[in-house]
């Protein structure tokens, strides 16, 4: 999975593909409600999902926070702890039996330094990452639930189909009722 969406990025050569798919060397299976990450844990890795769904959250001593969530042929790692070296802040649980790739941060950033297309695809993925956090931002600034789930239906229908609703409500920040109540 992971080759064929390396071979659709326009500006890799053959070259760069065979070069970059030893890099994840590290295959993870995780089970319905295990954790990848945990709290305290300094993150060592991006993963990309080949199968299962994931998600991203900040727990706090009333909720569990739900940041985002990571599906098949997505990336996903504790991004503030890989790139500043210190513990997560976050976990990553996995919501279905996930299968995973891992590319080691030290792999990952000596392949950028070697090869600068690795460092324009990164760029372009962080941008891609950017935009969609800008947008959940906006997201969470509207007053109306209604509004807040509109606007992920038009972004993102498929993640009702992967997602139980409580992680979604409270990826929306509300209630599982109110959720209930407005679809």
């Amino acid at each position: 999975m992971l080759a064929s969406l390396l071979n659709q990025v326009p500006f890799f050569s053959p070259d760069d593909v065979e070069a970059f798919l030893p890099l994840w060397k590290k295959r993870y299976t995780v089970n319905r409600g295990d954790f990848l990450i945990r709290t305290g844990q300094v993150e060592q890795h991006l993963y990309f999902v080949e199968s299962g769904t994931l998600r991203l959250y900040l727990p706090t001593p009333q909720e569990e926070i739900c940041v985002g969530f990571a599906y098949p042929n997505t990336l996903i790692t504790s991004f503030p702890s890989l790139v500043t070296q210190t513990p997560s802040q976050y976990c990553i649980q996995a919501l279905r039996r996930s299968e995973l790739l891992a590319i080691s941060k030290t792999d990952f950033d000596l392949i950028q330094e070697k090869r600068p297309v690795f460092g324009k695809f990164w760029r372009l993925e962080l941008e891609k990452a950017l935009v969609g956090k800008i947008e959940r931002e906006v997201d969470l600034q509207l007053p109306d639930p209604a509004q807040r789930l509109d606007r992920l239906l038009r972004r993102s229908p498929h993640i009702f189909q992967l997602v139980p609703k409580k992680y979604i409500a409270s990826y929306l920040r509300m209630t599982p009722e109110t959720l209930s109540r407005i679809m």
